[in-house]
């Protein structure tokens, strides 16, 4: 197995994850919060597609998913356009809210193949290339993804979760 190989199935089981997480919830359940100050599973994965759309597409010198496949126009959060979630108050939490599970599925595979397609282009020396001077040691694209991979896990997980205790509810 090759490393792009490897990242690929890596990405396929965050879109796995975030599939069973969202699958035949209701727009309510998709906003449930355990409490006040918990995430929703709409935001979870708004969240986690909107890193990797943002992080992969700045790797690949590519524009992000987000608007060039018109899916901030489809979401209109009153957020803006820029925003992926990171340091979001409970506030800003709550005002990610969807009409359907398909929204979110739709722009995550939308973001899952534009990433696959990307690391399936790259090469044990692509990974070690500097993308991000802004942190000492620079961030090599190796560490970039699997940066990604790793917060993007935990957040489907966390959705994972929360669907659980609506199940259980």
């Amino acid at each position: 197995m090759t490393s792009a190989q490897l990242l690929a199935d890596a990405f396929d089981r965050i879109q796995e994850v975030v599939r069973e997480a969202v699958d035949g919830l209701t727009p309510d359940q998709l906003v449930l919060r355990p409490d006040a100050e918990a995430n929703t599973i709409a935001w979870l994965v708004w969240h986690l597609t909107r890193v990797q759309d943002d992080h992969v597409a700045d790797a690949a010198g590519t524009e992000q998913v987000w608007t060039s496949g018109g899916w901030a126009d489809r979401f209109a959060l009153p957020l803006a356009t820029a925003e992926t979630g990171y340091g979001h108050d409970p506030g800003q939490v709550a005002s990610v809210r969807v009409d359907s599970a398909d929204l979110l599925t739709g722009y995550h595979d939308a973001v899952h193949d534009r990433t696959v397609e990307y690391v399936g282009t790259l090469t044990d020396k692509d990974l070690d290339r500097i993308v991000d001077t802004a942190w000492d040691p620079p961030v090599t694209l190796a560490v970039r993804l699997i940066s990604v991979i790793s917060d993007d896990l935990q957040h489907a997980g966390q959705a994972a979760y929360v669907r659980g205790l609506i199940e259980r509810a």
